[in-house]
This record gives structure tokens, sequence and C-alpha cells, in this order.
């Protein structure tokens, strides 16, 4: 994998997956002290399942008894991963095209936490690291930011299979993009598979004036065998969510001294990610293993907010407890946020966060020195 810069200046120039290093005075690194700047072949090369569910596959999917829909999710996606890599090798150029059978299309919809991407990694894992591609929508958007329209398709087209984690559509401009670059992959017979919390007919509902790309979203939608997982969440995103914070002074001694752990005010990060494309935000926390956050506070303002979301996403693919100080979790998001467009994209965040400061909280309790 290309190395990438991560600027620390009390530390200087740290590669990629080093630990950031501190002050020398024992003082915990930054994260607003690393401006990551990411080649575009590590973006390519970072499309797959990500570090939170490496070892998952079919079998460690425990289907809930109670909820017949993940079982037979479990089982169509067997078939499909057996349909996708039957007949040896990637299917290339002309011989692809000239394929009369229309590609796998599956579209796992659900609640948060019921494991959605679980199984889409687990599909990915089936069909082969080299044959399939993973990475969120955001993260496919930013590909194309980097590369190029053109040059991302003739990169994806070279996989059997294209995973597409939490796919929403939040305004026009990623309607149209993301309608014609699955439909580019689809007509190379790439096959599909993407999870939402959101059915593909209902896409972009509540954000955009959603009747003027009609035509697009139910073109996406058309495309898409839709496989219903019912099911609780597993993180219990009502128990976690509204944890107290912290004390702000508890946060500084969990982080004091522990090989790759940062110390940010909540702020100063916010503020930082605001210089930082979403892109880089992976190649940010590298070599981080605990993030320290003192003085939370609500967030101000809805772009903010989206920010902070895709922060969250990367921590969790790499499995990063967080620590939260001042008020934790508490009215993080505005209530308007939570009732307008994007509030799945906040509950998916406060449930990811909730069960990674859960996890930070337990090691301040294992360790209350």
């Amino acid at each position: 994998m290309p190395t990438v810069t991560a600027v620390d200046p009390a530390a200087g120039p740290s590669g990629s997956g080093s630990a950031p290093a501190g002050d020398g005075r024992g003082v915990p690194p930054s994260l607003t002290g690393r401006t990551p700047v990411v080649p575009p072949a590590r973006l390519l090369a970072e499309l797959v399942p990500p570090r939170h569910f490496a070892g998952e596959s079919f079998d460690t999917y425990v289907p809930d008894a109670a909820h017949p829909s993940q079982r037979a999710t479990v089982e169509r996606l067997r078939a499909a991963a057996r349909e996708i890599t039957a007949g040896g090798g990637p299917a290339r150029g002309l011989f692809r095209r000239a394929a009369r059978r229309a590609p796998v299309a599956v579209y796992l919809d659900g609640g948060f936490g019921v494991g959605k991407t679980h199984l889409l990694a687990s599909l990915a894992h089936a069909v082969g690291a080299d044959d399939a591609a993973f990475g969120t929508f955001v993260e496919y958007t930013n590909l194309v930011g980097a590369l190029g329209f053109l040059p991302t398709v003739e990169a994806l087209a070279g996989k059997r299979l294209v995973c597409i984690d939490e796919f929403e559509l939040d305004d026009p401009g990623d309607t149209v993009l993301m309608s014609r670059l699955l439909r580019e992959l689809a007509d190379r017979g790439v096959a599909l598979a993407a999870t939402s919390n959101t059915l593909p007919g209902s896409l972009g509902e509540g954000r955009f004036a959603a009747d003027d790309f009609l035509r697009e979203i139910q073109a996406l939608a058309a495309r898409f065998e839709v496989l219903r997982v019912d099911g609780e969440d597993y993180r219990h995103r009502a128990v976690v969510t509204d944890a107290d914070g912290l004390a702000d002074d508890a946060v500084r001694r969990a982080v004091a001294g522990v090989p790759g752990a940062t110390l940010d005010a909540f702020g100063d990060l916010l503020d930082h990610l605001a210089r930082v494309h979403p892109s880089r935000y992976g190649a940010l926390l590298d070599g981080v293993e605990l993030v320290g956050l003192t003085g939370v506070v609500p967030v101000p303002t809805q772009d903010v907010a989206l920010r902070l979301v895709v922060l969250v996403d990367r921590l969790y693919d790499r499995d990063v407890p967080v620590l939260l100080g001042g008020a934790g979790e508490h009215d993080l998001f505005s209530a308007d946020m939570l009732r307008g467009g994007y509030r799945k994209k906040y509950y998916r965040a406060l449930s990811r966060l909730g069960a990674l400061a859960a996890d930070g909280a337990a090691r301040v309790a294992a360790d209350p020195a």
C-alpha cells in the first residue's frame, strides 16, 4: 500500500500505519496536528472490508431466530457469491460486455445494527479480495473526485463485485453520479451489492426535490433485488448513546502515556475536520489506537455534523475506542437534525459512537489510575 504523510508539527512526518508521537513530555499527540496526504492509489487499495469486519464471514453471522429474514438473507447471499464466482477469474473487455445475463445486484435494507455491513463484508470475502471492491457511498464519490469518472469506472470494472455500504443520496449531484457509475459497471457485467437504511425507491426523500430526479432514483431501484433484514440493534443504541460524558481530567489521565493515543479538544477537532477532505479521514487515524476528546458539546451546524459522521465511520471501521469528555453524547445532534433529511446518518453515527465510547469508558474503569 502506498505510504501516507501525516504531518505532526511536534513530531515530524509520520508514515502510514505509524503511531502518532507526543511531545516527549508525556503529552499525547493531537489529531489536529496531522494533515494527511493520500495518493489516489491508496484510495483504490483501501476498497476492502474495514478492519472491524476483516475476520467476518457468513459462518460468523448468527441469525436471530425471531427474525427469519436474517437467515433468508444469508442463504441468498451465499447463492449470490456462488453465482458471481462461477466461471473462474474476472471477465474483462468484450467477453464481459457480451454477457447476456444481468449481473447480480442485491440491496440489503434494514435498521441500525442488524448486521448489514457484516453481511456485505461476508459477501466480499466470499467472492475474494482480488475480485471484490468494498467501500462506503462517500468513499466511492470521493474516489471519483480524486481519479475522475472514467478512470474510476475502469478501475472498478476489473472487479467481479462492487460493494457499496451506507448507500444514501444526499444531493442531486450524487444521485446522478452514482446512477451513472452503477449503470456503467452493470453494463460491463460487474455485480453490485449495497446496504442502506432506506429502500431504493425512497432514496433521496426528505433531502432534496426528489421529484426532479425521480427518473434517476427509479433507475437505481430497478437494478436491485431488495433483501429486507429485520432485527434489533445489536449495539443497543438506546442504552449506549445517552451515556454521560467522562470528566475531562479523567480523559486526560486515561490517554497519558498510552501508545497510539491522541487527545483533542472537541471544538478544535471539529475545526480541523473542515480543513481535511473527508477522503483523508481514514489516513488521519493511521496508527491511532485510542482517541480522547475533551469538552464535548452539541454539534453547532449541519455541515460540521456531517463531517463528524464520516469521522465516526472511520473510527468504527478501525475499532478505535473513544473517550468522550464534557457532555458526552447528550444532545450531540440537535432535535432538528434528528428530524431532518440526514437523520439516518446521525442515528447511525450515534449507534457507532456509543459503542466506541462504551469501549473507551470500559478501559477507564479497568484502569482507574
